[in-house]
């Protein structure tokens, strides 16, 4: 994913989008319209095949058993929507290669949730994240948890249906509202009728035209301007292939320690804790395939961040040799691309085809991904568990409807975006704050076994709090000095990765008239830190309650909800201090069961309360010395 983004630059409003530049051939309308039948086609056939025998499973998590692949690619495709498609190469073309070195932040941002949050969403065999927040504290969290994740995305799919339209309406002429509405119903189908096995699949042919509409328009503008090695030329002559900047202060919007180090709290937030993501690892025909799909991420997500860089500097390039017009120049950031793929490929019946399916195929697998995830914990978090005794039938034709309804919705909140002027900019924004206290509540249970519930509700308010104020204020105060905001926390918008936070980071200028002071300092904070802040937020304040409450004195903690950080921590010391510690043999013996008899450990010991695990223990021998119940506890989490 590449990661959030916040467009600092306004959108264009409606009533401006009547200049056209460019109009489509006969081709390019056959290109287009191929890319919605087949992807209404994928979803019917998936419906078709098991209609009258989908289970709840079934509809929701394919029946569990997808392979690695195909969940991959669907991995790359939920937050590799248009906004980040349109704003990573418009983000190289203003300021230069330095975001390019976000992609350092893939390698932790993909290898924690593989071996962290994956293991323990899929030994818990639930179907919505939020299952693991009761059972780790209670129902309010799950609760407060899956009201949130809601807000999140309902404010989120409005915005990522209507602004991309809006911006092709503007360059190519596209009827603003025959592509909303094409988008929203084409998607609202096939998500609702396939389920979860049609979504992935459709997110894996799409995920191809995504690659192919960006490789076309690398191939013919790199051709055009002399090669990437005359591209590469240009860009280091004009200052745009950056070095690393090791400035280690976080309100500088892009260094090395804020692509690598901040952007993996946002992929954290993406790919560790979102229930899009998550309900792709369940999705999964075994726990390796799930850890698998999560390795192969990675390539997948270098090559288009990649991608997207060559096309900023490819771009750059083809202006120094063909200046912009005068509208263009005027143009919003979100909209250079655009213009430069039907300057670029005017002319080639076909290609400008195919770089708009590629624009609608981002938009159409981030779509179908939060349609799919908010019926899924409106299902599950919010309807059976009050409801336990529907039937199978009743609860997939719920299901359906539920979809159905968010569809609904999502066409509703594209309407009251196209009227929300600047503040659309403060709906966009929301999605990346949001991000960072989600992230720090499945931390605080994670790895903290002393938080109990109320420590989780004060925590998470205490986080969502702190991500407004700095948000909000930072919007505010830039709209007050006329200057453009730094973009909120791209765990969101890129909503890429995609989600990508990329793309509206992409549109904020890269300094400020005068260096701020006071709270106006801390609303200058990266983006790509908000994340991080947010999350610590949650996660101190969450202690700090938990202590001040007792902690879990006298509640019950499943041993399967803790990762087990301190004898993780241990192992790594040389072998010759572990053997002094008291706790080595018994951890040992512990983790090699875990390992070697994991139907024992989740449906045996691992099922009890605290009593249970000492009891089990003390059935193997006698605790050792110096070792509480707790610390216990901890050792046998997994």
């Amino acid at each position: 994913m590449s990661v959030g983004v916040s467009p600092a630059t306004p959108l264009p409003p409606a009533s401006d989008t009547n200049v056209v530049t460019s109009t489509f051939s006969l081709v390019d309308y056959v290109v287009f319209v191929l890319l919605l039948v087949l992807s209404l086609a994928i979803g019917l056939y998936h419906a078709y095949r098991g209609w009258g025998r989908h289970s709840i499973g079934q509809l929701l998590l394919a029946d569990r058993k997808m392979g690695c692949l195909p969940v991959a690619l669907s991995l790359l495709a939920t937050f590799q929507s248009a906004v980040a498609i349109l704003g990573v190469p418009s983000e190289i073309y203003r300021f230069g290669t330095q975001y390019w070195f976000l992609g350092c932040c893939y390698f932790l941002g993909l290898l924690i949730p593989a071996h962290v949050f994956i293991p323990i969403f899929y030994r818990l065999h639930i179907t919505s994240a939020y299952e693991y927040l009761e059972l780790r504290f209670n129902k309010a969290v799950r609760v407060c948890g899956t009201v949130t994740f809601i807000f999140q995305m309902v404010i989120y799919m409005g915005v990522v249906l209507y602004a991309p339209s809006l911006a092709l309406n503007a360059v190519t002429g596209f009827d603003l509202w025959l592509s909303v509405l094409t988008l929203g119903i084409v998607c609202t189908i096939y998500t609702a009728l396939g389920g979860l096995k049609a979504v992935i699949w459709t997110d894996v042919f799409q995920t191809l035209v995504m690659f192919l509409g960006q490789l076309a328009v690398i191939i013919v503008g790199s051709a055009k301007v002399g090669g990437l090695g005359h591209v590469w030329e240009v860009a280091s002559q004009h200052g745009l292939i950056s070095g690393i900047e090791l400035d280690p202060d976080p309100f500088v919007r892009h260094t090395f320690w804020t692509l690598a180090f901040g952007g993996v709290f946002m992929m954290l937030s993406l790919y560790g804790v979102n229930q899009a993501q998550v309900q792709r690892y369940l999705s999964s025909r075994t726990e390796k395939a799930a850890v698998l799909s999560c390795y192969a991420v990675f390539p997948c997500q270098q090559v288009a961040l990649g991608m997207g860089c060559l096309i900023g500097l490819v771009m750059f390039t083809y202006y120094q040799e063909y200046p912009m017009s005068t509208q263009q120049s005027q143009a919003a950031p979100d909209q250079f691309v655009l213009y430069f793929v039907m300057d670029l490929l005017r002319g080639l019946p076909g290609l400008p085809g195919l770089f708009v399916a590629c624009l609608f195929s981002g938009s159409l697998s981030t779509i179908s991904s939060a349609f799919n995830s908010l019926a899924t914990v409106t299902m599950e978090d919010l309807i059976r568990p009050w409801f336990p005794h529907f039937s199978e039938v009743q609860a997939t034709m719920l299901s359906r409807i539920i979809a159905f309804g968010y569809g609904l919705l999502c066409l509703g909140m594209a309407y009251i975006s196209s009227q929300m002027g600047p503040v659309l900019q403060a709906a966009i924004s929301i999605f990346g704050m949001v991000g960072g206290p989600l992230l720090g509540l499945f931390c605080l249970g994670m790895f903290f076994p002393c938080a109990n519930p109320p420590g989780a509700i004060v925590g998470l308010l205490a986080g969502l709090i702190m991500a407004f104020w700095i948000g909000i204020g930072s919007i505010v105060t830039s709209m007050g000095s006329g200057r453009a905001p730094s973009p909120p926390n791209g765990s969101s918008f890129s909503l890429s990765s995609n989600l990508t936070a990329v793309t509206m980071a992409t549109l904020m200028p890269s300094t400020a008239a005068s260096k701020p002071t006071g709270l106006q300092r801390l609303y200058s904070l990266s983006y790509l830190w908000y994340s991080a802040h947010n999350s610590t937020t949650v996660i101190v304040v969450g202690l700090a309650v938990s202590l001040l409450s007792g902690g879990m004195r006298g509640r019950t903690v499943d041993p399967r909800t803790i990762y087990p950080v301190l004898p993780k921590l241990l192992s790594l010391l040389p072998l010759s201090c572990q053997k002094r510690l008291p706790c080595r043999a018994r951890s040992q013996d512990l983790s090699l069961e875990a390992g070697m008899f994991p139907e024992k450990m989740s449906n045996g010991m691992l099922r009890g309360s605290r009593d249970q695990v000492a009891m089990a223990v003390t059935e193997e021998g006698p605790a050792q010395p110096g070792i509480s119940p707790t610390f216990i506890l901890q050792e046998t989490s997994l």
